[in-house]
């Protein structure tokens, strides 16, 4: 898989209080993703949230 076949490239990521992480969502835009980041952080979970994009290889 490579960049132009990706339509979802960025990923919401979620970090449990356990270190366990799960993919939360895919989005077309970093700033789409970073918003859904922003929105979850803003209500005091104690979970880390973050953005990370999909490598060429299909991989993050």
């Amino acid at each position: 898989m490579n960049d132009s076949t990706v339509t979802l490239p960025w990923l919401v990521i979620r970090q449990d209080d356990n270190g366990n992480r799960y993919r939360v969502g895919r989005y077309a835009t970093r700033a789409e993703a970073q918003k859904i980041v922003d929105s979850l952080d803003a209500r005091g979970h104690k979970q880390l949230y973050w953005v990370e994009r999909i490598g060429q290889n299909g991989s993050k």
